[in-house]
């Protein structure tokens, strides 16, 4: 039923262009294609229209608007980093560690769509949790993303916020922050060139945000917390030498659903 769309997308280089496809579908049609008759000739043209898009290399979040994370629904868009199937186990990392603390305070910081912060508070009940973003593009899709879900939303440069937070106040602090080297920025895939690159990178060795994160934000986390890191797939020996060089401990890694490592991890 989609192989017309689907032989656009593969065309154009697509990676999985047969789910993309069956999404689109779903979209325009609000049916499945698996048991569907065919779209009628105005959803047949939509359908062309955003495979276009799609074909040009726009990220398949963006045409559709609304990307699911943790079981979440979240609006997306030009102009925020768009949530990640690897980044959920960073997500159920700190939900792990704070099995069984009462109210724990949370921050999220470098937010983007607050997919970290919002899946830690739907898993964790009575987190406190606060999300983090510099963005004013990124910080919109924030905003309407913690809307009536209990998340504190705020406006705040990362390489300044920690001088506003009370000392051992957090119970977690879980970031994604931008981990890109500079010559991975250079040999971006093209739906990832149309992401926003203060989301990205990283700076010249791609541990510009570690340095930050694991010095200066280190007195904000009560004894006893955790400082949850996602990384890039090959920094893991890096970041946790910098959170053991700024007196971090029990520093570990773990690996996401395709076996790369995904998380570093430290208890203060």
């Amino acid at each position: 039923m989609v192989s017309r769309w689907e032989d656009t997308l593969r065309q154009a280089g697509c990676p999985d262009a047969d789910f993309d496809a069956r999404e689109l579908y779903r979209f325009v049609t609000g049916r499945d294609p698996r048991f569907d008759d065919g779209p009628t000739p105005a959803e047949a043209a939509r359908l062309d229209e955003l495979t276009a898009r799609r074909a040009a290399r726009e990220p398949l979040q963006y045409i559709l608007g609304e990307w699911e994370f943790m079981g979440i629904p979240l609006t997306v868009g030009p102009g925020v980093l768009c949530p990640r199937p690897d980044s959920e186990v960073v997500c159920e990392t700190a939900i792990e560690l704070l099995a069984g603390v009462p109210s724990p305070a949370v921050l999220d910081l470098c937010a983007g769509t607050g997919c970290l912060g919002l899946g830690v508070c739907r898993f964790v009940p009575g987190a406190q949790v606060t999300c983090v973003e510099k963005s004013p593009a990124a910080l919109g899709y924030l905003r309407r993303n913690v809307q009536g879900r209990g998340v504190q939303a705020v406006e705040a440069d990362a390489f300044g916020y920690y001088r506003q937070l009370p000392a051992n106040s957090l119970d977690v602090l879980i970031s994604n922050p931008p981990y890109l080297t500079a010559a991975e920025m250079g040999a971006l895939m093209p739906e990832t060139a149309k992401e926003p690159a203060m989301a990205l990178d990283g700076g010249k060795d791609g541990l510009a945000f570690y340095r930050l994160i694991t010095e200066k934000y280190r007195d904000a986390v009560r004894p006893g917390g955790w400082l949850v890191l996602e990384i890039g797939c090959a920094q893991a020996a890096q970041v946790l030498a910098l959170g053991k060089a700024n007196g971090w401990r029990n520093g570990q890694c773990r690996k996401d659903y395709g076996g790369n490592d995904r998380v570093v991890f430290f208890q203060k």
